[in-house]
């Protein structure tokens, strides 16, 4: 459903031709949203701008929303919402299974490539940001009506495994018997003999060759290092709490197969070009070209992005395509996206997006880092918040410190600041949700019933009803923009409202219909938090 907001704006631009930029009103007196377009008309037409107002005021048709309007200072139009109005909006919330998030008219197919950890090696800090994001973004369009693939595009394929099952053979190691610490320990080892011996570094380098040929030995130490891994990962991806399972798994490996075609049709179709013995796609206005097939033969990210691109669009039906990469990648995708368009892999009916995020930072302000100045493990990170917190607040405070932030910026990880339950918090918004459920409880203790809210007298009410009309149109623009911040804003300024409703209005103590329904208002705003929490991907607990 549409909000009140949009509908509202519809009417006035009908009316005046224009967007009327319609704001919050700054004060309670000046009602409930104010616009200025009387002011923007009247210095186009050289009339007053309170002479124009009086008459927009007369011709606006918005009766059966508004009290009527009122013009106020040099030409300000005033609106008014009708408390029933208001009721309506709220009430509606209450009894709908989607909780106002409107079904899209056009649903579409939608690959999500988020999380993307390598295999026998930890998740890093910029794994948690991509898989928080990713699952937000699931949650949000599959909501809407979409259907969502999930694609967790693991790192498991290339020269690092010819060296790693290179060095289990020749040590003896009985793979089977590895977990993903011991894997992660063994590939440090790994590393280190391929810089010092030239003789293992030669015969890991066969080893590839052999592993791209299918020897079975070799296929099988790898297969066992990939099961490894994945436990791993879905322990992690557990204790987040997030969508991913071994069914979203597409790594590397799934498109080596594909590559050669994809080099051969680029080069064939006059695409890419040999240049200094590798074949590379020049792109107009760019100084480095995109190579898909290096001087050695070798294939590197390019050629496997640009055969998930051609993957995803002819096998998975993709209409709209996200990857969720840090902002290092951005160049890389404008490329990826660019000769993608160029080839005809990603048709001009097919979006694809890169949405790239920031860095996290340490409480100094620099780069997170362990004092070894390596990256920082995941397990790690999750292990500092669960100090502080238990597991759902922790893991609350986490995502909601990681969404709530617009996604190019960096953000701090203090541990300390993100569990508080007061504030701009992702606990803050648990606790609200915990309040509301508690008066709830207490109110069936003592056998009162709610239904629907009809009573909005107060100030505090209206503001409270007209901020949960808002929800649905606040999804309807995450799941467009991409900024999950904007639904953060949101809960924290629902849950900011919700406070103030409940200092200002009694609700127990309060009688008969206004009792009623203001128990209706507080089940209308525990049942949009834990639908914006559960999109999220946070946990709305019933008592803190």
């Amino acid at each position: 459903m549409s909000s009140l907001l949009s509908q509202l704006t519809e009417r006035v631009q009908a009316a005046t031709g224009i967007d009327p930029e319609m704001r919050p009103a700054t004060k309670p007196q000046f009602g409930h949203f104010q616009s200025n377009v009387a002011l923007r008309l009247a210095k186009g037409e050289g009339r007053p701008p309170r002479e124009l107002a009086a008459e927009l005021a007369e011709r606006i048709d918005v009766a059966d929303l508004c009290e009527p309007l009122e013009v106020a200072g040099p030409g300000f139009l005033n609106f008014r919402l009708k408390s029933g109005v208001l009721a309506a909006a709220a009430s509606e919330l209450l009894a709908d299974p989607h909780t106002g998030i409107t079904q899209t008219e056009h649903p579409q197919t939608v690959v999500i490539d988020y999380s993307a950890p390598n295999v026998a090696k930890p998740m890093h800090v910029g794994n948690l940001r991509s898989t928080i994001i990713g699952d937000c973004f699931h949650r949000v369009l599959a909501a809407r009506g979409d259907t969502v693939i999930a694609q967790n595009h693991i790192g498991d394929w290339g020269t690092q495994f010819g060296m790693l099952v290179e060095y289990i053979l020749d040590e003896g190691v009985d793979a089977a018997g590895l977990d993903l610490d011991g894997s992660v320990a063994l590939y440090k080892q790994a590393q280190e003999r391929f810089k010092a011996d030239e003789a293992f570094a030669d015969a890991a380098r066969r080893r590839v060759v052999a592993l791209q040929g299918g020897d079975p030995r070799t296929m099988e130490i790898w297969q066992t290092l990939i099961e490894v891994s994945k436990a791993g990962f879905n322990e992690a991806y557990a204790r987040l709490g997030v969508l991913l399972t071994d069914d979203d798994l597409a790594g590397e490996s799934l498109y080596n197969a594909m590559l050669a075609d994809v080099a051969d049709d680029l080069a064939r179709r006059g695409i890419a070009v040999v240049d200094d013995g590798a074949l590379c796609v020049f792109l107009e206005g760019q100084d480095a070209p995109l190579i898909v097939r290096k001087s050695d033969g070798g294939f590197g990210y390019a050629a496997t992005d640009l055969a998930a691109i051609r993957y995803r669009t002819t096998q998975l039906g993709a209409q709209r395509i996200i990857y969720v990469v840090g902002m290092p990648q951005t160049h890389h995708f404008a490329q990826v996206f660019a000769v993608s368009r160029l080839a005809g892999y990603l048709p001009e009916t097919v979006s694809a997006e890169h949405v790239a995020f920031g860095s996290v930072l340490g409480t100094d302000g620099k780069m997170l880092r362990t004092r070894a100045g390596k990256t920082v493990t995941l397990q790690s990170l999750l292990d500092e918040a669960e100090e502080v917190a238990a597991r759902p607040i922790a893991m609350a405070a986490v995502k909601y410190a990681d969404l709530s932030n617009q996604l190019q910026k960096d953000y701090v990880f203090d541990a300390e600041r993100m569990t508080a339950t007061t504030g701009d918090t992702g606990p803050y918004l648990q606790y609200a949700h915990a309040r509301a459920t508690q008066i709830l409880r207490r109110a069936e203790a003592e056998g009162y019933a709610w239904e629907r809210i009809t009573v909005l007298d107060e100030p505090a009410e209206q503001a409270l009803a007209l901020q949960l009309s808002r929800f649905g149109e606040v999804v309807e623009t995450v799941a467009a923009d991409l900024q999950p911040h904007k639904l953060c804003t949101y809960l924290f300024e629902l849950a900011t409202a919700m406070s103030t409703f409940y200092e200002q209005c009694p609700v127990l103590k309060a009688d008969g219909a206004v009792r009623s329904s203001r128990l209706a208002l507080c089940a209308t705003v525990k049942k949009v938090l834990a639908t914006g929490l559960d999109l999220l991907g946070i946990q709305a607990p019933d008592q803190m």
